[in-house]
């Protein structure tokens, strides 16, 4: 499936903003935080009253959705506003339940040791640093949700099945989640610095050099920044729409699975040559080996840098430190070969269920819950992003930023840009070996080559731990 988005994308793509989750701002994720400066929280909600639900509970004889129910949610670039919402509304649906609230910036490692030791919240959002999907899934920390999700319907009666703008995560035909924000990795830079420089805004990787070059002559800065303490921010932002452009869907499948020889091929070995390009020219910041996501945004906004590669929560995250002339600018990873279209690999953040969660009934009434399109409004009017509905019109927002109308008209030109699949997140297992490498070729301290038999090791030592 080359095309993730359906019809209504055309509309919804214009609500696209800065991202509620933010990982580790780390593409790995939605908003991805780096969990330096914020606090877990938990907070219980109001448990009186009768409910007027028709689903079966666990703590009362009556077949009400009762009891406690823990929700555990990474609070990055889009805030946890809209979570206090929907949280509070569902307690007024629910009045026998009692939820609590683990959330903050660096929950993922704060709950590590429950879902370790068996005892998990029973929601969570994946999202945000110290977290995967695909990893929870191999440890078999998730519900099943194959058979029960295809019985969820909105509230117009539609299936949600059929009603995402990007299709659920596959695991060999099973589901253990839904989508519920959707974003897309690309490249930020700021107009007004471009319009001022005049410095041409590139199409490709042909001329992301070239501008790249001009932006170091004309402003004596390294033009291109990205975090090294989160590496997968450049593994997502740049590496995963080259593939994409120069390979399509196959290739990118078999980066994220480990498949053998998968960065042998002539296209990943042109794509990392490329990279170590940016690197020997000078055009990479050699001091992101430091940098947490938080740091190299703060630089790129005070013009230290010119480039960044960030999900669409990168305004509404820096939104307090956003100088007033600043005018941020979106592409897709201009990666891709000279005369094809640009790409884009939508990332999702997905609401699953422990699969040892306590009161899964409660869990599963507070999942169907929050995917109405009513949310998905609320979702996008507290967060400047979307949520993973269609039809959710979006188009009469005044609140809908400049760049986004931009980004828009460009993402829905198929002469311009090219959406594509993955079938799932990269396991944790693969990925933390191939970020130490990428950081290392990224700070010029080894060779393409090197990096690519370093990541041939490291998929082939994925593989033999998942036969």
């Amino acid at each position: 499936m080359n095309r993730l988005f359906k019809g209504h994308f055309l509309l919804m793509i214009m609500a696209i903003a800065i991202l509620v989750f933010a990982a580790a701002c780390a593409p790995d994720e939605a908003p991805i935080d780096d969990g330096s400066d914020s606090d877990s929280t938990e907070e219980n909600g109001d448990s009186n009253g009768d409910s007027d639900s028709d689903s079966e509970g666990e703590a009362s004889g009556d077949g009400e959705i009762s009891g406690e129910l823990e929700i555990q949610y990474f609070v990055g670039g889009y805030g946890d506003s809209w979570w206090k919402e929907v949280i509070s509304d569902f307690e007024a649906e629910y009045p026998d339940v009692e939820v609590v609230e683990h959330a903050g910036a660096s929950i993922n490692e704060e709950m590590r040791s429950r879902w370790v030791s068996g005892n998990p919240p029973d929601v969570v959002y994946i999202d945000g640093a110290g977290s995967s999907e695909t990893q929870m899934v191999e440890d078999g920390q998730l519900m099943n949700l194959t058979d029960w999700a295809g019985e969820i319907e909105l509230e117009d009666g539609s299936p949600i099945l059929d009603s995402f703008i990007a299709e659920p995560s596959d695991f060999d035909g099973e589901l253990y989640s839904l989508p519920l924000v959707f974003d897309a990795w690309g490249t930020w830079y700021d107009m007004a610095l471009f319009d001022e420089g005049g410095y041409e805004v590139p199409s490709d990787f042909e001329s992301f050099m070239s501008t790249m070059g001009d932006i170091q002559e004309g402003e004596g800065i390294e033009p291109f920044v990205t975090t090294g303490q989160h590496p997968y921010y450049f593994s997502r932002g740049m590496l995963y729409p080259a593939f994409a452009a120069y390979g399509g869907n196959e290739l990118l499948a078999d980066i994220i699975q480990g498949a053998d020889g998968a960065w042998e091929t002539d296209e990943a070995v042109e794509i990392m040559q490329g990279v170590e390009d940016m690197v020997e020219a000078g055009y990479v910041d050699s001091g992101l080996g430091a940098l947490n996501h938080t740091q190299s945004q703060m630089n790129f906004l005070l013009h230290e840098n010119a480039f960044i590669p960030v999900g669409f929560w990168l305004p509404n995250e820096m939104e307090g430190d956003t100088p007033e002339d600043f005018e941020y600018g979106f592409i897709p990873s201009p990666m891709n070969p000279e005369g094809e279209p640009m790409a884009i690999v939508p990332d999702l953040r997905p609401l699953a269920i422990a699969e040892e969660a306590d009161n899964p009934e409660a869990a599963k009434a507070f999942v169907e819950f929050v995917f109405t399109r009513e949310y998905a409004q609320l979702f996008s009017e507290h967060t400047g992003a979307i949520m993973n509905i269609e039809g959710v019109d979006l188009s009469e927002n005044p609140n809908v930023p400049e760049y986004l109308i931009e980004a828009n008209e460009m993402i829905n030109d198929p002469e311009q840009v090219q959406i594509y699949y993955k079938p799932h997140p990269m396991s944790a297992d693969l990925e933390t070996p191939l970020s130490d490498s990428l950081v290392s070729l990224l700070l010029g301290n080894i060779t393409a080559e090197e990096f690519i038999e370093e990541a041939e090791e490291a998929a082939e030592e994925y593989r033999d731990e998942e036969e």
